[in-house]
């Protein structure tokens, strides 16, 4: 949770530079000619050994959902199975994280709280990452939750959350996905 806190008071352009400023660095030794440096060494092997191990982000399998200031660190459910699951059999919701849930097309889209044991919101959105609806969500209803609108992604957080947040329908999100690091 502190990255996130510190992503955010540093803003998102602050992650960057350090990555920027030590790829720019580098680019004489990676560009120039193979025999460039006393070592004979490469600066393919030289920027290997200087750049940074982490690279901002979130990790694979993970995206933050950002609302202005606020952003969820959300586990993806990307897959039939995945999203079967859910946030099924789980004791909390810590505040700031959730579940972003991601479909293959946008349609009108139901979720049911079977074996989830805490209260949730979900906020659907458009394949432009809209919030299309809002709902909150009590533990163990088997009744559907449909949403309003035609969606392609449900982000599920702790019950209560988008209202603390100020977060209703028409919001625009941002989302950055996770990447598979080397």
């Amino acid at each position: 949770m502190q990255a996130r806190e510190d992503f955010h008071k540093a803003g998102r352009g602050a992650i960057a530079r350090p990555f920027v400023a030590v790829l720019l660095a580098l680019l004489p030794w990676a560009c120039g000619p193979a025999d460039q440096g006393s070592s004979g060494t490469d600066g393919r092997a030289l920027l290997a050994e200087q750049a940074p191990t982490v690279r901002p982000g979130p990790a694979a399998g993970y995206a933050w959902v950002i609302f202005g200031a606020d952003t969820v660190v959300a586990e993806v459910a990307a897959t039939a199975e995945e999203r079967s699951e859910g946030l099924m059999y789980r004791d909390e919701v810590p505040d700031g994280t959730g579940m972003l849930f991601v479909f293959p097309d946008s349609r009108v889209r139901s979720f049911w709280m079977a074996n989830t044991y805490v209260a949730l919101d979900i906020a659907y959105m458009d394949p432009s990452f809209r919030v299309v609806d809002i709902m909150q969500m009590e533990p163990l209803v088997t009744e559907n939750y449909v949403s309003s609108a035609p969606a392609m992604y449900g982000l599920e957080v702790r019950k209560g959350w988008f209202a603390e947040q100020e977060i209703a329908v028409g919001v625009q999100a941002e989302i950055v996905f996770g990447v598979q690091r080397r």
